[in-house]
């Protein structure tokens, strides 16, 4: 018992000796004429790599890689580009499958050898960013390709370091990820987790670049190019995502419904069911209404409540659902998103009949964001659907100038809505008083009137 007991210590520090094995600096190419022949190889594959020459090169790196694994960093960097090269000439499968091991090795090499290594270069390396680039080359040349293998060190991988991944490792996980989604409807869920991860590390990065750049300074034009590759970045995740199967109402729908039940006190969940099917714009679900109600129990926020003022629309009680919708706007802080819900109860309340107070709502949707040209849309509309106000038929016309105001009001600050307020402007014109109605009223074009009622507007006569 005692002698297997020292041999399986003997074997646990043999492993640990072996994993984490330094060299001392003035040891790094040997001595003697065994120090001469490192210098000359390094010299030499160096050179090649220089013009290209990666066939020539492979002999002189192999030989410093094997003997004097911690001569250079350079050592590892040429490495994988001779040994990419080789790969890619390599028309025999078990000889490049051997290359594609050699390339993987050298990666773990690196690691053994990281502190020594680390200890040549003022910028460190990280076990994390080295495994980053062999995860990326496993699935760039590992033929065929275990996706599912690939899947989990792709995910290990980023969470060793997830605030200061690379933008690699996050389109890999995503790709990979999605790919499988289209295969297997179980890792559906997967791949959503995958999504939420990448798309949230690439936002912060986003942020962290433009508040850097914000700064101004000489670094001000680089940190905006940054900011930009992870907006592209991003940009890419969400591709994989929608592209993955998972993203359509449907199939959201069908996987989280068995779930939200069971999961009714798991917050991280809720908010994960929320936020996603809120981006996806499939509020109507049942999923969703549930989940938003259940994570506002919990922790009232403004998609919370927002979900909740959803499930008391779909069933009738608006009452109810404007209540939600003042959390709401009441809890959310990005002014843009506070106008939009503003506006959503505006909206809410103009199905109701009550007019004056979706004015308000539209309003503050106006004041809080002076680009978002739905309200005045919104109050157009509201103005046209109540146009009697006075006991004069010509009079109650020009309620449409007032209207027609607010369409060409949305569009100068929103183009975006341009074609449906020109839509309505044509609409709204073919409803407006003739010149003689207002000759016999005592007014013509160019004149001031004020429009009474709930709309208390002035507009002119055109």
């Amino acid at each position: 018992m005692k002698s297997k007991m020292t041999t399986l210590l003997f074997a646990l520090t043999m492993g640990a000796t072996s994993s984490f094995a330094q060299i001392a600096k003035e040891d790094r190419f040997g001595h003697g004429q065994d120090s001469i022949n490192c210098l000359q190889n390094i010299s030499l594959y160096n050179e090649h790599v220089k013009t290209n020459n990666f066939a020539e090169a492979y002999g002189p790196w192999k030989e410093v890689y094997t003997k004097h694994p911690a001569a250079r960093n350079d050592l590892y960097d040429n490495g994988a580009k001779i040994l990419r090269w080789m790969i890619g000439q390599e028309k025999d499968a078990a000889k490049r499958a051997a290359l594609v091991e050699e390339l993987l090795a050298t990666y773990d090499q690196r690691i053994q050898y990281l502190e020594t290594l680390n200890s040549l270069i003022r910028k460190p390396y990280t076990k994390a960013s080295i495994l980053e680039k062999k995860a990326h080359d496993y699935i760039v040349y590992v033929k065929p390709l275990d996706a599912v293998k690939a899947h989990t060190m792709l995910r290990e991988v980023l969470n060793m370091d997830p605030e200061n991944a690379g933008h690699q490792i996050m389109l890999d996980l995503m790709n990979i990820s999605a790919q499988i989604a289209k295969q297997k409807e179980a890792h559906k869920t997967e791949v959503i987790k995958d999504y939420m991860q990448t798309s949230d590390l690439a936002t912060k990065n986003i942020e962290k670049a433009q508040a850097n750049a914000a700064k101004g300074g000489a670094n001000e034009a680089t940190y905006k190019q940054i900011a930009g590759m992870w907006e592209q970045v991003k940009n890419n995740i969400d591709a994989y995502f929608i592209n993955s199967g998972a993203a359509d109402c449907e199939s959201l729908q069908a996987i989280y419904a068995p779930q939200i039940e069971a999961n009714k006190d798991n917050l991280d969940f809720l908010k994960q069911a929320v936020t996603i099917m809120a981006m996806l714009k499939c509020t109507d679900q049942e999923a969703y209404l549930a989940a938003s109600e259940y994570a506002h129990n919990i922790e009232p926020t403004s998609k919370s409540a927002a979900g909740c003022a959803s499930r008391y629309l779909k069933t009738g009680d608006n009452a109810k659902a404007m209540e939600f919708m003042d959390q709401a706007i009441e809890l959310e802080a990005d002014p843009k998103e506070k106008a939009t819900y503003a506006y959503k109860a505006a909206a809410v309340l103009y199905s109701m009949k009550q007019l004056s107070k979706a004015k308000t709502y539209a309003k503050k949707a106006i004041e809080l964001n002076g680009e978002y040209g739905a309200p005045y849309i919104l109050i157009a509309q509201m103005y046209a659907s109540s146009p009697k106000w006075s006991d004069e038929p010509a009079m109650n016309k020009c309620t449409y100038f007032a209207a027609i105001d607010k369409l060409q009001r949305a569009k100068a600050v929103d183009p975006s809505v341009a074609e449906e307020a020109n839509k309505l402007i044509a609409n709204f014109s073919a409803y407006t008083p003739k010149v003689e109605d207002l000759f016999f009223i005592g007014l013509k074009t160019g004149d001031n009137v004020t429009i009474g009622g709930w709309i208390g507007e002035t507009t002119t006569i055109r």
